[in-house]
């Protein structure tokens, strides 16, 4: 990993360009606060698999010598990637690689909260998982090309043996190659869990957007319930680092015992 270029400073911002003293003016150059860079670095660093997730990094003073800044900035690298779910800082142990086996990662994508009790992952029931060739708005979503090879799945999910959620996913096929129905109904843990262990892949971020729908029959009949029952429709694009779509996800939500939950700040 190279250092911080020489033309930076350890204050947090970067040195004021050298004027352009001759020939037209030309737009003026953007720089980044320093310690968004050292973010930036250690971001490549997880990217590229040098610390695995669940594995502890480096020490801020570690980083701060291998970096040449002050520790300060690397504490403030740091928050900024505790707070966007990258890493976790443990205290009395240091900061690890944020993972989606972590019990509390369980629920940074699932909203879906029961209206009473204690919140509990679901359990899944595989409907349908093919390869098959990319519609032209799911290669839109995915940046993908139309007819580019995508894993289709589809599964209801219930609490408490009760039929909540039906869900259709697609996921590009060459990333997520030996994805199979075998594999998914003998893995025990949360989907993004087989996605990073297995695929290399870990979600970091998701757009979504939410609508209200009627159930139409083949839905309804999976969920137990009437057609034209009123169900939540949310669609979701996940994205890796580099912000590279890797998942679109459309889920139908029975909420007459649950609600969409999202803490705002």
């Amino acid at each position: 990993m190279n250092p911080v270029p020489p033309n930076q400073n350890n204050t947090g911002a970067s040195s004021p360009a050298t004027p352009n003293t001759g020939g037209a003016a030309g737009p003026s150059p953007t720089f980044s606060p320093l310690y968004q860079q050292i973010k930036a670095l250690i971001t490549q660093s997880l990217q590229s698999g040098e610390w695995k997730p669940g594995e502890l990094i480096p020490s801020e003073v570690e980083l701060a010598g291998r970096y040449k800044v002050s520790q300060g900035t690397v504490r403030k690298a740091i928050d900024e990637l505790a707070a966007e779910n990258l890493v976790s800082r443990k205290q009395g142990k240091g900061t690890f690689v944020a993972t989606h086996h972590e019990e509390r990662a369980h629920y940074r994508f699932l909203r879906l909260m029961p209206d009473e009790g204690v919140p509990h992952y679901p359990e899944s029931k595989f409907i349908e998982v093919k390869r098959l060739r990319a519609p032209a708005d799911v290669a839109r979503l995915l940046d993908l090309k139309s007819g580019d090879s995508v894993v289709y799945i589809k599964r209801v999910q219930s609490f408490d043996g009760m039929p909540t959620i039906v869900e259709e996913l697609w996921l590009p096929g060459l990333i997520f190659k030996g994805l199979t129905a075998e594999r998914l109904n003998e893995y025990k843990g949360p989907m993004y869990g087989l996605f990073e262990s297995e695929f290399g892949t870990r979600m970091i971020r998701a757009a979504e957007k939410i609508r209200a729908v009627c159930a139409e029959e083949g839905d309804a009949a999976l969920l137990k319930v009437a057609a034209g029952t009123p169900l939540l429709c949310a669609e979701r694009v996940s994205f890796t680092y580099g912000d590279k779509p890797v998942e679109l996800r459309r889920g139908l939500y029975l909420t007459e015992r649950h609600h969409y939950q999202n803490d705002l700040s």
